[in-house]
C-alpha cells in the first residue's frame, strides 16, 4: 500500500533489500504466457506491447489484467487507448513476438493482422484473443496494473501457447493432461486415470496420435485425460468435454454392462437402430475393441466437439448426428480398416467391470490396412497393461 509520502514506483520504507538479479532468477522459475496487447490511439495509430504478466481477475464482471512497466514507451502510447486487445501468441510465433517487442517505429509492418469489430489489431495466427475496455489503472510499484473489462473474445488456432521461462522463450509440450475434480468426476476416477497416463503417453508417442481416457458419469461420458500433441488448427485438448452416453459412441463402455443396464443404454436410441447397436455390442465383446469409421456425420461430430473444446460454441447439439455415425461393423473388411478414425479399448477392474476406455484418434492414415490393425494391437496391449496395474481382469468374452 502506498504511504502519504510515497511516490508511484518508490519502494516501501520497510521493504527488504532484494537483489534484482536474484529476484529475476527466482521468479523466472515460474513460466508465464506471452501476449501482445494491442490498441488504437485516438489519432488512429496502432500500438503493440509484449507482456508476460497477463492474468484473469474476475468472472463477474469479466475482468482481466496485465502489468506494464510504468516507464515503457509502448505503455505510454497504449495508455491513451480506451480499449485494448490481448493477443495470446502461439508457440510458433516467437519471430512475431520479437518484432512486436522491438523499438521498430512501425511494428505492424510485415506483421499480418486484422481489426476487431471495435478497432483493435488482432494478430494473425494467435491462439486466442480478448478485447477489453480499459476498466482501471492502479499503481503497482515500478509497474502499473491495468484492468480490462472483457467485451469480446475468441479461440482462433487452438494450438499451444508461447511461454517465457528462465529468461527465454519456449513452448509447453504436455505429455498428458487430466481433468480437474469438480466436473462430475470423483477423486477415485481421477486417480484411476493417473495410473493410465504413462501408458497413454507412450502410446501417443509411438503412434504419433492422440490418446484419450473416457469415463462414465451417470448418463454422460467425460473425457478425463488426453495425451499427445494437437495438430495446428485442431482442438488443443478435449479434456473435460462431456458427451451423452448413447449408442453408438459409448459401445466400448456399454458392451460389458449387466443386461438390464445394457438394455437401458440401447433404449436411448431410435427403435429402428437398436438391433444394429445390440449386434455391435456383441461384436465389441468378441473383438475386445471398438472402431469408429469416417463419414460425413463423423466429420461434423468432430468439428462440433472441437468448437465446444475451443470455446467457439457454448452449447452444441450432437445428438442429431449419433444415428448417422458408423461404429463397429460386423465384418471389418480391408476397405473398412482404411476408414477407421477412432479405436477404443476397455480397461477393467478386479470384478471385470469397465473402469474407463482408452481411445486413439488423430493417428496418421497408413497406406495399408495392416497399419490400422497395428494401432489396434498397440492400444489393446496398453489397455491390458493398465488393467493389470489396477489388479483388474478381463471377463470371458461372449
Amino acid at each position: 500500500m502506498m504511504t502519504e509520502r510515497q511516490t508511484p514506483g518508490e519502494a516501501e520504507p520497510d521493504a527488504p533489500a532484494i537483489d534484482p538479479k536474484w529476484y529475476r532468477q527466482v521468479l523466472g522459475q515460474y513460466p508465464t504466457g506471452v501476449c501482445v496487447v494491442t490498441g488504437q490511439t485516438p489519432e488512429g495509430e496502432f500500438v503493440a506491447m509484449v507482456v508476460g504478466s497477463f492474468t484473469s481477475v474476475s468472472l463477474n464482471p469479466p475482468l482481466v489484467a496485465f502489468f506494464p512497466d510504468r516507464n515503457s514507451s509502448s505503455w505510454a502510447k497504449l495508455k491513451g487507448c480506451d480499449r485494448f486487445c490481448v493477443n495470446i501468441l502461439g508457440a510458433d510465433q516467437e519471430p512475431v513476438c520479437r518484432k512486436l517487442a522491438s523499438k521498430d517505429p512501425d511494428k505492424f509492418s510485415g506483421t499480418p493482422y486484422r481489426l476487431s469489430s471495435r478497432g483493435s489489431p488482432i494478430v494473425d495466427g494467435v491462439v486466442a484473443w480478448i478485447e477489453c475496455d480499459r476498466y482501471a489503472v492502479t499503481d503497482a510499484g515500478d509497474h502499473e496494473m491495468v484492468t480490462g473489462l472483457v467485451r469480446e473474445m475468441d479461440v482462433v488456432g487452438g494450438g499451444l501457447p508461447l511461454l517465457f521461462f528462465q529468461g527465454g522463450y519456449g513452448r509447453f509440450t504436455p505429455a498428458s493432461m487430466a481433468a480437474e475434480e469438480g466436473q462430475g468426476l470423483t477423486l477415485a476416477q481421477l486417480r484411476d486415470v493417473d495410473l493410465a497416463r504413462l501408458e497413454m503417453e507412450g502410446l501417443a508417442s509411438s503412434v504419433s496420435a492422440r490418446c484419450i481416457a473416457t469415463v462414465r458419469v451417470g448418463d454422460e461420458l467425460v473425457i478425463a485425460a488426453s495425451a499427445g500433441q494437437a495438430r495446428r488448427g485442431s482442438a488443443a485438448t478435449l479434456v473435460g468435454q462431456r458427451l451423452p452416453f448413447v449408442p453408438p459412441t459409448g459401445s466400448i463402455l456399454a458392451a460389458w454392462l449387466p443386461p438390464v443396464e445394457a438394455e437401458r443404454w440401447l433404449n436411448r436410441q431410435a427403435p429402428e437402430k437398436r438391433v444394429v447397436s445390440a449386434i455391435a455390442l456383441a461384436t465389441v465383446r468378441e473383438r475386445g475393441f471398438s472402431v469408429g469409421l469416417i463419414n460425413d456425420a463423423q466429420r461434423a461430430f468432430s468439428e462440433r466437439l472441437a468448437a465446444m473444446a475451443e470455446g467457439r460454441a457454448h452449447h452444441v447439439d450432437l445428438e442429431d448426428l449419433f444415428d448417422a455415425l458408423s461404429y463397429d461393423p460386423v465384418d471389418l473388411t480391408e476397405e473398412m480398416y482404411r476408414e477407421v478414425r477412432i479405436i477404443s479399448a476397455p480397461v477393467f477392474d478386479s470384478e471385470g467391470n469397465v473402469k474407463l476406455a482408452l481411445s486413439l484418434h488423430d493417428f496418421p492414415k497408413p497406406s495399408d490396412p495392416d497399419g490400422v490393425a497395428g494401432y489396434v494391437k498397440q492400444l489393446v496391449a496398453a489397455a491390458a497393461i493398465v488393467t493389470k496395474s489396477f489388479g483388474g481382469k478381463s471377463p470371458a468374452t461372449s
